[in-house]
């Protein structure tokens, strides 16, 4: 199995930057597809970003697209969020998950979905104060 360990989360005003960190261990971090979800109070967990093995491909909700970046290390088996342009909406608890196949068979192969993952971590609370 693998463990996932998400970092970065804190208090910012809307506008400001921010970078989420999450760190795997437990697993050789080769052919898994990496994601960051986000909960906000009173609704569903909804996809952010996702990013292949490879790095190369990499998916963003519409909500998101332009401001927030998604990024991976293979050799530090981190992946990282890197968010712009924060807005009140973005405030939630952020998690950081792993997939491998089935559901991930290539290194250019990124999810959307919450099924497609096998992995989780315990969240990082973003708050973004107007």
């Amino acid at each position: 199995q693998v463990q996932l360990v998400e970092s970065g989360g804190r208090l910012v005003q809307a506008g400001d930057s921010l970078r989420l960190s999450c760190a795997a261990s437990g697993r050789a971090f080769s052919i898994f597809a990496m994601g960051w979800f986000r909960q906000a109070p009173g609704k569903e967990r909804e996809f952010v970003a996702g990013i292949s093995w490879s790095g190369d491909t990499t998916s963003y909700a519409d909500s998101v697209k332009g401001r927030f970046t998604i990024s991976r290390d293979n050799a530090k088996n981190t992946v990282d969020l890197q968010m712009n342009s924060l807005a009140p909406e973005d405030t939630a608890v952020y998690y950081c998950a792993a997939g491998f196949p089935p559901q991930f068979t290539t290194p250019q192969d990124v999810g959307d979905t919450e099924t497609q993952y096998h992995y989780w971590g315990q969240g990082t609370q973003v708050t973004v104060s107007s």
